[in-house]
């Protein structure tokens, strides 16, 4: 396919994002927007400033800016427009359905009422699918450099909350705090009826894999990428269908990768790994999920099999219901018949 005939085919494609930081969606422009409207004082001048402080060098060099920028989200109304500028950008890139993580430690620790962040994402996501015909579900994620105790914490506070959350997660420094951490805390969310996820294998070990695997027992794994090290792991991964939410823009900007070209997708395909593309913090990465499936195919010379079978994962991977899999799949079924 020619480049423009690639993107004409993936923009049309329906498609799942299953790995999204609602915070890390925060483009420049807007935290200025936010900032002013909210009397917060930002440590760059300008929008050009803040996008070349984007220069990491690892996790968490970025993880001290994506903080710093959260701080300008303080009221419903912020997260609320914070999401609609990440939906609308999902729609135009032909994405139908988005699981996104949110971490509530990161405002409640400000003095923002877990509530607040509720209240202003749920009303994105409602008004998202009003008007987009995007639907979503939301994905607490515990921060894992901070210890058990807040976790714990923070899913009590989470309990008036229930209905409208999905699942849990594991986000933030992945080296030196392990899945085995939060194993206690993520069974009592698991008793809750929530979906367990966990971030495995980005920077972490094939060991901190194992453990969400066999400890955790995850519906998907976040990441995943170094899971190929290790084969017995990569084996069972196959054998019980798990879920890998892989993000190429984000494993290359945070140097996983040298170069798109060595990024192991499409090994992950030929493995019969269930991977699936997704853009992370598209605001710090360089790009949505358009672009990551664009120029990850581009690099890795993607077929047309290979980037349906993507956008099936997507969606089989996701926590929709089985008939609503079944809807989304028979739709892909049918732009393919058609294309």
């Amino acid at each position: 396919m020619t480049d423009t005939a690639l993107e004409t085919f993936v923009r049309g494609l329906p498609k799942a994002e299953l790995h999204m930081h609602i915070e890390g969606s925060l483009e420049p422009e807007l935290m200025f927007e936010l900032a002013e409207r909210n009397g917060v004082v930002l440590p760059f001048q300008s929008v050009d400033e803040i996008r070349a402080a984007y220069a990491f060098s690892n996790l968490q060099d970025f993880l001290d800016i994506y903080y710093q920028g959260a701080g300008v989200l303080l009221t419903a109304a912020d997260f609320k427009d914070l999401a609609l500028a990440y939906f609308r950008r999902l729609a135009a890139d032909g994405g139908t359905h988005a699981e996104i993580f949110f971490d509530p430690q990161t405002h409640t620790d400000r003095g923002v009422a877990f509530g607040t962040v509720i209240e202003g994402l749920t009303a994105g996501m409602a008004q998202a699918q009003a008007e987009l015909g995007v639907t979503a579900k939301l994905i607490l994620c515990f921060l894992r450099h901070l210890d058990e105790a807040a976790a714990f914490a923070t899913l009590e506070q989470a309990k008036p909350y229930l209905a409208q959350i999905a699942g849990v997660g594991l986000d933030s420094s992945e080296v030196g705090h392990p899945p085995a951490k939060f194993a206690r805390v993520l069974q009592a969310a698991r008793d809750l009826g929530l979906k367990v996820v966990a971030h495995a294998g980005e920077e972490g070990p094939p060991a901190y894999v194992w453990e969400a695997v066999d400890l955790i027992k995850v519906d998907r794994i976040d990441h995943g990428n170094r899971a190929l090290e290790d084969d017995c792991l990569t084996a069972r991964l196959v054998q019980d269908g798990v879920t890998l939410t892989v993000c190429p823009l984000s494993n290359l900007k945070l140097c996983g990768v040298s170069d798109l070209k060595h990024h192991p997708l499409k090994r992950m395909l030929k493995l019969g790994l269930k991977a699936t593309v997704n853009s992370d913090d598209p605001a710090y990465f360089g790009g949505y999920l358009l672009e990551n499936y664009l120029q990850t195919a581009q690099a890795l010379d993607l077929t047309r099999d290979e980037l349906a079978t993507l956008a099936r994962n997507s969606f089989t991977g996701s926590f929709l219901d089985d008939a609503e899999k079944a809807r989304r799949l028979a739709g892909i079924d049918a732009y393919l018949a058609s294309h």
